[in-house]
């Protein structure tokens, strides 16, 4: 802490500095003391005001106080209770020591604000392990999502399943109920046409996902399982931005009228979705354009076609040609948002 007396010669000198021509501020740097510091001394005569401050508050618990809000936490009555609890039972016999939040800040300081109830406490779940795809049939996700039908409160279920590096759709069908047997059918169906083994699967974690026999169907082809946190639909965004496109889509149909009706338009959707959807989270090229690897090409070709046009006439570009260079990289639950590719589309 510099003192009253070198702050009032500080101030001093610069002046003098100042009065024989130099510049305050070469003044103030040659002596590495910021202006604004320079300007608060002289404007407050150098006066050090931080002494006035007070260093403790006026209403602060006396330590007898402290130790009795402990001492009532700990109690065998209210050992199972929050000081939500224990301030208004105390309140209704008369007695009043702290606040809530005291009493909380009390307990935090004294590493006692454990789950002080007698019910079961949460479990905390990790965020799922990042996974990487740097090409198709490596990284896969599935989920469910009912579409209506004709007769009010009847669903129908449609399973799909994505490819995370291509977004293209590798698998489909519909049900008239979700459960983990129809799963483990759409599955091996899916295996009878690629190459599955190897291939880690991202799901939710509802019933059908981790039912018994999905999860033995899996084991026998090979593929490893991946689940996302109870209730957290962004653990499984390539699955829930699918279907959005599909409900969004024109001409989804409000209702099906039967299994056979909805497989007809999904099976519509899927073949435009594949080959004809330009996905804007792989640069606009289509998925299976992606998924059979004649994307980099494409994605080439506009490169060129960008530095032409842009040499033709330069004046018209006043920054770089648009960003046509491949994504290699798919990160499903990265680690680090900032360095991965997670735009979603």
């Amino acid at each position: 802490m510099t003192s009253l007396e070198e702050k009032k010669e500080t101030v001093m000198l610069i002046t003098e500095a100042v009065q024989n021509g130099a510049r305050k501020e070469k003044a103030c740097k040659a002596i590495n003391l910021p202006l604004r510091t320079l300007q608060r001394w002289g404007k407050n005569s150098a006066e050090d005001r931080r002494s006035l401050v007070k260093k403790y508050s006026m209403n602060k618990l006396s330590t007898k106080e402290r130790d009795n809000v402990i001492k009532v936490c700990c109690s065998d009555r209210f050992k199972d209770m929050s000081p939500n609890e224990i301030v208004p039972i105390l309140a209704e016999e008369g007695i009043y020591i702290a606040s809530e939040s005291t009493y909380y800040r009390i307990l935090r300081q004294e590493d006692l604000l454990t789950h002080r109830s007698e019910s079961k406490p949460g479990l905390k779940k990790n965020k799922p392990n990042e996974l990487k795809a740097t090409g198709p049939n490596q990284v896969w996700c599935w989920d469910i999502t009912y579409i209506l039908s004709a007769v009010k409160g009847k669903y129908y279920y449609l399973y799909m399943f994505e490819d995370v590096w291509s977004r293209a759709i590798v698998g489909w069908d519909v049900y008239e109920s979700e459960n983990s047997e129809h799963a483990s059918e759409l599955m091996k169906r899916i295996s009878r046409e690629k190459n599955v083994n190897g291939v880690t699967l991202h799901s939710d974690n509802g019933s059908p996902m981790k039912g018994a026999t999905m999860l033995a169907t899996l084991q026998g082809l090979g593929v490893v399982p991946s689940f996302s946190r109870p209730s957290v639909s962004n653990d499984n965004p390539y699955s829930e931005s699918l279907f959005k496109t599909l409900k969004y889509s024109a001409g989804y149909p409000r209702v099906f009228n039967s299994t056979e009706d909805a497989r007809e338009w999904i099976y519509n959707f899927v073949n435009w979705y594949n080959n004809e959807h330009r996905h804007s989270g792989i640069k606009f090229v289509t998925p299976m354009q992606r998924y059979n690897g004649i994307d980099k090409e494409l994605l080439e070709k506009r490169k060129r076609t960008y530095e032409k046009a842009r040499k033709s006439n330069p004046e018209r570009w006043s920054k770089k040609i648009r960003n046509w260079d491949w994504i290699e990289d798919i990160y499903l639950n990265p680690e680090n948002t900032q360095d991965s590719q997670l735009k979603v589309a």
